[in-house]
């Protein structure tokens, strides 16, 4: 064992004992240092002196002298967590990455910003309510009244939204809490029913019956995003329609089927002329089918020849509006077939369909049947099949020119697509481009009307056949639309909405455009793209320069975490294991943009042992380090220079990692080097050096040592806040340049 300064030292780690004849504050070192480093008895502690001292506002970094008034800005708004969420990995994830870029920012001297808010969830939140209700009263929302179902539903979110929040906190998350919104607050309430306004005004917004997504169970409209797809097994049935065969999986909703589609360049059906009529036997009766030619026919599938049900389904919906076909509802909203189905009326189309099979077996109308394989859209709130119709909605017409306020005619699906491809928003990673194109060039109208009573109320009136859009009630006799916003309207304009919108103020003019949206790849489409359609359109610009793409985080085997499968990991367990900064850099590093992340308690507890690591570092270099003079600059010896510029060669590649998105790498690099360089060699190789009798060399190494460790802290600060802050606040006064760590600045030569 070699005795270095007060210690003795086990080689290849720290193990130390107090020398009796000096005290920890003699040597200069806090005494809290002797034992390992707990993130239970700092974290909590460390977050409330954060949060107290003000600097997560910008304004106040500003009037501390942080920051400089005219510093270059950095903003960023947090995706809101659903109001009666729980915190679940994919959200530890986000708020890794977010807070991680933030604080990198903040120590790079930008005047920083992160927005922090929550969202009503609206279609989740009532659900809950109403299933609370029913539970315990056996009362529908009906039975109590839109106004005293709102009221509870008010109660209930705000019983919650301090949960989610505390949860926030927990991970780190230095976000701007004088800056909190939510999404169905006041200021949010008046910048969604202005935009709506706006583009109603615009000819953008319009009223119309068009197929939507509809939940029996629900009773609602829901957006796509809001359908969750299972893969089943159902009986695909080939039947004889006059002439022609055709394939289904829903044969309940044929009994309106009296056109059959075919495509015009199909030699098979070149005998059939578009619009020729043909008499054939039925389900019911027997009834006259109308020949369709349409090029949205794929000839390679089955038969090549199909009966369409506008009433029913997308494809067919649009097929019919191209060619001016009747469309005729065969199920209700409740999901029971109507008289059009003759002898099953009444019935549900779950129970009626082998009934209805075996009608057409009567009648020798079924070829033949297999088993067939195949998605089935289910809502995700009720777990009900979706069931499309035609219903009047809200829409937003994405394929209309209007004038955008730089003066250019163009649709909103162009000035989307523009908006990427021109590089006003870069995505990361970039192969989500061709995936944002895709999903652009093939948008429908966006229904942006929902049938619940929780949320933000259409702005629209009716009196008799008139109609009128504002804000305010035109006056006696008109009656509110009672259909609400679908949550990602009111979402499409978190970026400037937070920042006071549609106020002109110093926020909105300081930090918009954002300068990232950092978010899941899965909800590219239905909050991303749409945040550039509304901003594009209402403000001008895009929402954000950068796009940060996060995958879903998975189990050790790449499975996703499932109740079933009982493989999921609560962050807040692990916090409470672990710490906070394991669990942040266990979500980190291995994590490529737009890549799903493999994560295992093994991981995030060795996380833990590298922030003791850290811990016993610091204990090592401050004890050996007693009344070093850091003013006086020793002569370095090349070694010594040599381990200075190879820290300032890492630090600098974290940094441009970091503003490449290539934050794993960055995170890999900090790691490796405090870990692989500073602890396993540089350490090592300093104990003679510390010990011996050249007194001017130990000097230079113990100033190369103070140097390097602040360096780490700084460099391992967006990746680990706590344990380095835990750290800075505990080094001597001369080591440091400010209070915290978090308001310090990233390492650079002769700092």
């Amino acid at each position: 064992m070699m005795k270095v300064g007060p210690y003795s030292l086990q080689k290849g780690y720290f193990s130390c004992y107090i020398s009796k004849a000096m005290e920890p504050e003699e040597m200069g070192i806090n005494p809290d240092f002797l034992k390992p480093y707990s993130p239970k008895d700092n974290e909590a502690d460390i977050y409330k002196k954060w949060d107290e001292s003000g600097y997560f506002n910008p304004d106040v970094c500003v009037e501390k002298g942080v920051t400089a008034p005219d510093a270059p800005t950095f903003s960023i708004v947090l995706p809101p967590p659903n109001v009666t969420g729980v915190l679940h990995m994919g959200h530890a994830a986000m708020l890794a990455v977010e807070d991680l870029l933030v604080r990198y920012h903040r120590l790079t001297g930008k005047r920083t910003l992160w927005i922090p808010g929550t969202d009503s969830a609206a279609i989740a939140t009532q659900s809950k309510v109403e299933g609370i209700i029913y539970k315990e009263e056996k009362k529908s929302r009906h039975d109590i009244g839109r106004e005293e179902l709102l009221r509870r539903v008010n109660e209930f979110a705000e019983e919650s939204k301090d949960t989610i929040i505390g949860q926030v906190r927990a991970m780190g998350s230095s976000l701007d809490w004088s800056r909190y919104a939510y999404t169905l607050d006041d200021k949010r309430y008046r910048a969604v029913m202005e935009a709506f306004v706006r583009m109603y005004e615009a000819g953008l917004i319009y009223r119309g019956e068009r197929i939507v997504n509809w939940d029996p169970k629900g009773q609602t409209t829901i957006s796509d995003d809001e359908i969750v797809y299972e893969e089943r097994k159902e009986k695909f049935y080939y039947l004889k329609y006059g002439p022609f065969t055709i394939g289904t999986v829903r044969p309940e909703t044929k009994f309106g089927d009296k056109y059959v589609v075919m495509h015009p360049n199909d030699a098979r059906y070149k005998e059939y002329e578009h619009g020729q009529k043909i008499e054939l036997e039925w389900i019911n009766d027997p009834i006259t089918a109308t020949v369709i030619k349409d090029e949205a026919i794929d000839m390679e599938f089955g038969t090549g020849v199909m009966t369409i049900t506008p009433w029913h389904d997308a494809t067919d919906f649009d097929i019919a509006n191209r060619h001016g076909l009747d469309k005729e509802q065969v199920i209700d909203e409740r999901g029971l077939l109507l008289p059009i189905a003759g002898e099953f009326a009444g019935q549900h189309i779950s129970k009626a369909r082998e009934a209805i099979i075996e009608k057409l077996r009567g009648k020798g109308l079924v070829e033949r049947e297999e088993e067939y394989t195949h998605n089935v859209a289910t809502a995700e709130r009720t777990g009900c099949v979706i069931e499309p119709q035609i219903k009047a909605q809200w829409f937003i017409a994405v394929n209309k020119k209007v004038k955008f306020p730089d003066g250019r005619e163009m649709t909103l699906k162009e000035r989307m697509r523009e908006a990427v491809e021109g590089g006003e928003v870069a995505i990361a990673p970039d192969r989500f481009n061709k995936t944002y194109y895709h999903w652009i060039d093939n948008l429908r109208d966006w229904n942006i009307s929902r049938q619940i009573w929780f949320g933000h109320r259409v702005p629209a009136w009716f009196r008799g056949d008139e109609v009128k859009v504002q804000i305010e009630c035109p006056g006696e006799g008109w009656e509110q639309d009672p259909d609400t916003l679908d949550t990602w309207f009111s979402s499409g304009l978190w970026t400037f909405s937070t920042l006071g919108w549609p106020e002109e103020t110093a926020d909105l003019k300081t930090y918009h455009p954002t300068s990232v949206l950092e978010t899941g790849y899965d909800i590219l489409f239905f909050w991303v793209a749409r945040m550039i359609l509304m901003s594009t359109f209402l403000l001008g610009e895009v929402p954000f320069k950068n796009v940060y793409l996060h995958g879903l985080v998975r189990d050790a085997k790449g499975r996703k975490m499932s109740k079933s499968l009982g493989n999921i990991i609560d962050p807040l367990d692990m916090i409470g294991k672990y710490g906070a900064d394991a669990t942040r850099l266990s979500l980190i590093v291995g994590a490529a943009p737009g890549n799903d992340v493999p994560l295992s308690e093994d991981k995030i507890r060795g996380y833990k042992n590298f922030a003791n690591k850290l811990w016993n570092i610091s204990r090592f270099v401050l004890s050996n380090t007693v009344g070093v003079n850091l003013a006086a600059k020793a002569k370095l010896s090349p070694r010594d220079q040599e381990i200075l510029d190879g820290f300032y060669v890492v630090a600098n590649e974290v940094a441009s990692d970091i503003e490449k998105f290539s934050l794993y790498l960055a995170a890999e690099k900090a790691y490796h080097y405090v870990w692989d360089e500073l602890a396993a060699k540089i350490l090592e190789e300093s104990k003679p050096i510390l010990n011996g009798d050249d007194e001017e060399a130990k000097i230079a190494r113990q100033q190369v040592l103070r140097e390097c460790l602040v360096g780490s802290l700084k460099t391992l600060h967006p990746f680990m806040p706590f344990v380095t802050e835990a750290v800075w606040q505990r080094l001597p006064s001369e080591m440091k340049e400010s209070e915290f760590l978090m308001i310090g600045s990233w390492p650079k030569v002769n700092d």
